[in-house]
C-alpha cells in the first residue's frame, strides 16, 4: 500500500513540475527589466489562401465557432455541451457548398473533411465519456489547425500545446484567447500548456 501511495505522489509531482509553465526557469520581476518580462516568441501564421469566397469565409467562421464551443465545454468538463457543439459542427459540414472552393482549396478541404466528420460524430455520441471526447478533440484539433491555417477562422486564434496530454505524447488545440485553459485536463491542470502560434 505504501508503494502505491508513494508511486502516485511521485507521478503527481512529475506532472505538476512538467506543467508549471517553466515558472522556476523564468527570472523574477526584480531580476528582469520590465520590457523583457515575456521573452517567449510566438510564431505568427497568416492564412495561406488570400482569395476566398465570402461563403467559404462565413462557413469557416461557423466551423471555428463550433470547434471553440467544443473546446470550452471540455475545459468546463461539460460533456453534454461538447456533444451539442459537435452536432452543430456536423450540421454545418453537411450544408457546405464545396463548389465555392477553387481546385487548390478543395484539395486542402477534402484532406480534412472526413476526419473532422468522424471526430465530430464521436464527440456527439460520447456524452457519457468525456475522456473519449477529449481523445477525438485532440485529433479534430489537428484538422482544424490545417483548415484555419489555409482559410482563416474569422478571428485571431492561438495554437496551444500541452506536453502532458495523450499520456505524455502531447497535443495541441486552438483557442480564441492567449490565456491557457486546458481542454484535456480541465480543472485538474487548467494552465498546463503554452502558446506556439498566432494564426491570423
Amino acid at each position: 500500500m505504501k508503494k502505491i501511495v508513494f508511486g502516485l505522489l511521485t507521478t503527481l509531482s512529475v506532472i505538476t513540475y512538467s506543467c508549471s509553465n517553466n515558472a522556476t526557469n523564468k527570472p523574477s520581476a526584480e531580476q528582469t527589466p520590465a520590457a523583457q518580462e515575456d521573452t517567449t516568441e510566438v510564431k505568427v501564421v497568416k492564412a495561406s489562401f488570400t482569395k476566398v469566397d465570402a461563403g467559404v469565409t462565413a462557413y469557416m467562421k461557423n466551423l471555428t465557432n463550433s470547434y471553440l464551443q467544443i473546446k470550452n465545454a471540455l475545459i468546463a468538463g461539460k460533456a453534454t455541451d461538447a456533444g451539442d457543439a459537435a452536432k452543430n459542427m456536423s450540421a454545418a459540414m453537411k450544408g457546405f457548398d464545396k463548389s465555392l472552393l477553387s481546385a487548390d482549396q478543395k484539395n486542402v478541404y477534402d484532406q480534412n473533411e472526413e476526419d473532422l466528420k468522424e471526430h465530430a460524430e464521436h464527440i456527439t455520441k460520447s456524452t457519457g465519456d468525456i475522456e473519449h471526447q477529449r481523445e477525438h478533440f485532440s485529433m479534430m484539433s489537428e484538422d482544424m489547425s490545417s483548415l484555419v491555417k489555409a482559410f482563416g477562422g474569422g478571428k485571431t486564434l492561438y495554437n496551444d500545446h500541452c506536453p502532458m496530454a495523450k499520456n505524455g505524447k502531447g497535443a495541441n488545440w486552438l483557442s480564441e484567447t492567449k490565456e491557457i485553459k486546458n481542454p484535456y485536463f480541465g480543472e485538474k491542470m487548467m494552465e498546463c500548456g503554452e502558446v506556439e502560434e498566432e494564426i491570423q
